[in-house]
């Protein structure tokens, strides 16, 4: 579609900024996409997105990632060229060393992509594109875009492509990509997903001729046996706050063990409590070693889990979806938490 055609989004990414990036590709020779560590639908669907769109304008792109998304995304398109640090680190650090341009998608600061931050300093010379939605980027680039107030990463990439006249590049396989990132980043578009433009996207991308409900199947409805047996145990040992509005999940080692966990298992998990009528935000704790928790935070209304990640976990998000660590014990994460949650009552309403 001709991108001319379309209403003007709401969310423009300067012009100054556009041209450059536009120059960046064409001078391109090597590029190299990243995203976050522990990729979710959001990061490697803008990566792979992005990727496909620029190879189908004669481009040498690839898809570098910290580690391995969930098994629930391995059948988006495009999957098995990505190179994952953890599995081919030297492969990696070629590609990184080879590029003279590199995007980062779906971060705000090196220290997301883990001990690939270590390889991008060291041995990638490029030049840096920086697309992204999070709060507060520090990340040193040639071109910074970052749109908070965009609902998902993916969107703002289509966005650009717009911009730059380049979504004739993104044929369906990258729409899907695409869409896919939009999808899972609103939670099937059920929350920060009032934005017109969404949907002034979703429309081009169905011309593509993607199958938006056979991919709400693939991402959101497809469960092997232990992922179905581990969150119904999970979802039973739930714990309600009710002085807090809140809801608490957590996942020791030794239970994911004995269920058989699987990277990806848990995904959305955290959400569920939400569907409770009274409670406002939910968190979910995994712990991942012996003295490593991963936490996770979800919440409705204005309510904002990013800061409870921010102060109390050291991470960071958005207002309703965020997420930190803890180094300790399961039972310290926990302790830390609810010491801590009377700080926030004063955002319930």
């Amino acid at each position: 579609m001709n991108p001319q055609k379309l209403p003007r989004f709401k969310t423009q990414i300067p012009q100054e900024a556009v041209d450059r990036v536009q120059a960046l590709i064409l001078a391109a020779k090597s590029i190299v996409i990243t995203c976050h560590l522990t990729p979710d639908g959001d990061a490697i669907g803008s990566s792979l997105g992005l990727c496909q769109a620029l190879r189908a304008m004669g481009k040498d792109a690839v898809v570098v990632t910290p580690d391995c998304p969930s098994r629930q995304l391995l059948f988006m398109p495009g999957m098995k060229e990505v190179v994952v640090a953890t599995a081919s680190p030297a492969v990696a650090e070629t590609a990184l060393a080879k590029a003279d341009l590199l995007f980062c998608l779906d971060f705000n600061d090196l220290k997301r992509v883990d001990k690939l931050a270590e390889l991008i300093e060291s041995k990638c010379r490029a030049r840096r594109v920086v697309v992204d939605h999070h709060l507060d980027p520090a990340i040193d680039a040639e071109v910074l875009i970052s749109h908070p107030e965009v609902s998902s990463t993916s969107a703002l990439v289509y966005i650009l492509l717009w911009q730059l006249h380049m979504t004739r590049y993104l044929n369906r396989s990258g729409a899907a990509c695409i869409y896919t990132g939009m999808m899972t980043d609103t939670g099937n578009f059920s929350y920060n997903s009032n934005d017109p433009d969404l949907y002034l996207i979703i429309a081009d991308l169905l011309r593509k001729g993607i199958d938006k409900d056979r991919l709400y199947t693939l991402v959101c409805n497809t469960n092997s046996e232990t992922r179905v047996r581990l969150c119904g145990y999970a979802r039973y040992r739930m714990e309600l706050l009710p002085r807090h509005r809140a809801a608490l999940i957590t996942l020791s080692r030794d239970e994911l063990d004995e269920f058989g966990y699987s990277k990806g298992d848990t995904e959305s998990l955290v959400n569920t409590p939400l569907s409770i009528p009274g409670v406002v935000y939910s968190v979910y704790m995994r712990e991942d070693s012996a003295n490593f928790v991963k936490v996770s935070m979800r919440s409705t209304g204005d309510f904002p889990v990013n800061l409870i990640c921010e102060q109390q976990f050291g991470g960071g998000g958005h207002l309703n979806a965020a997420g930190g660590e803890f180094h300790g014990t399961l039972s310290d994460a926990v302790t830390r938490l609810l010491a801590a949650l009377p700080e926030y009552d004063k955002y319930l309403k």
